[in-house]
């Protein structure tokens, strides 16, 4: 019992890490049609930015780590802004163009980093609690599991009321619909894309960072690493689909555990293989259909 709790609820971390990256690959999908395979870019630039601001503030491994916590956010976001400012933007109508522009960005970013901070994994100093653990049902679970399932809940719950209950994300939902119509009203429809760029960018800031906290390293792939899965979270969700990502993301992370664990190293990764074709051929929309 305490090895299917330990697995599960370390599963469900995993899967908190891959919504956190998804759940701005399905807003920008979903919602702007952009195929951004420099999202992982966000993740590492946001990890390292977060790694140098914590290593530079005096103080205790807790003041530490929130400072960096508070850097990998707004990096993620400047990063993500950016990019769809001086990148994207001219190339709305060229979906080959974007392909080609953001997987470019996204191997020069992972070679920068590689060049400015070498190929080797920087350990992170985290506070003593981190370190951890707390028993559930005879199984102790690092403690850094529950603060990627926290963070994870709290941003979906912010997506959610930022698509539903604001302006902009009323606009920005208006918009994909008919964006001429909404253009036609007066409503600067590019303003709010920018910011769903932004919004996606600092959640894959946090998801870069919470990772550090849950390997205890950061690495110049493990960005690229993680945004194949999470594309793999965003198509079984349903493209566009914030709630569908993140039931996606829990089912992936936990087969992955389990699978990995009573099978052998890389079952489980080939079983998420296995799971996104048959969610393909059994329901081409996802679990959530396209509905954002």
């Amino acid at each position: 019992m305490s090895t299917i709790a330990l697995l599960a609820i370390t599963g469900i971390g995993l899967g908190a890490l891959y919504f956190l990256i998804a759940a701005g690959l399905s807003l920008i999908w979903g919602l702007m049609r952009v195929l951004n395979f420099a999202h992982g870019a966000f993740f590492t630039v946001a990890a390292y930015a977060g790694w140098v601001a914590g290593s530079a503030v005096p103080g205790g491994p807790w003041l530490q780590w929130l400072v960096g916590l508070v850097a990998a956010i707004v990096a993620g976001g400047v990063f993500a802004t950016l990019t769809e400012v001086v990148l994207i933007r001219p190339l709305y109508a060229r979906h080959v163009g974007q392909v080609l522009v953001t997987v470019g960005l996204a191997l020069a970013t992972v070679a920068l980093v590689q060049g400015g901070f070498g190929s080797d994994p920087k350990q992170l100093t985290l506070p003593d609690w981190m370190g951890g653990t707390t028993p559930v049902l005879g199984a102790d679970i690092p403690n850094t599991r529950w603060i990627t399932i926290g963070a994870a809940l709290l941003v979906l719950a912010l997506l959610l009321f930022f698509l539903r209950r604001t302006r902009y994300g009323l606009i920005v939902r208006a918009g994909v619909e008919n964006r001429a119509m909404v253009e036609a009203l007066g409503i600067d429809v590019q303003r709010a894309f920018t910011l769903v760029f932004a919004i996606g960018g600092m959640a894959a800031g946090l998801a870069g960072w919470l990772a550090g906290a849950y390997y205890g390293t950061i690495d110049p792939v493990r960005g690229s690493a993680m945004l194949i899965f999470a594309f793999i979270v965003v198509v079984i969700g349903g493209l566009g689909s914030v709630v569908g990502s993140a039931i996606a993301a829990v089912v992936v992370g936990v087969l992955q555990q389990f699978l990995n664990f009573y099978g052998a190293a890389g079952v489980g990764d080939f079983a998420v293989v296995l799971l996104l074709a048959g969610v393909l051929l059994i329901r081409p929309g996802g679990f959530a259909g396209a509905a954002a």
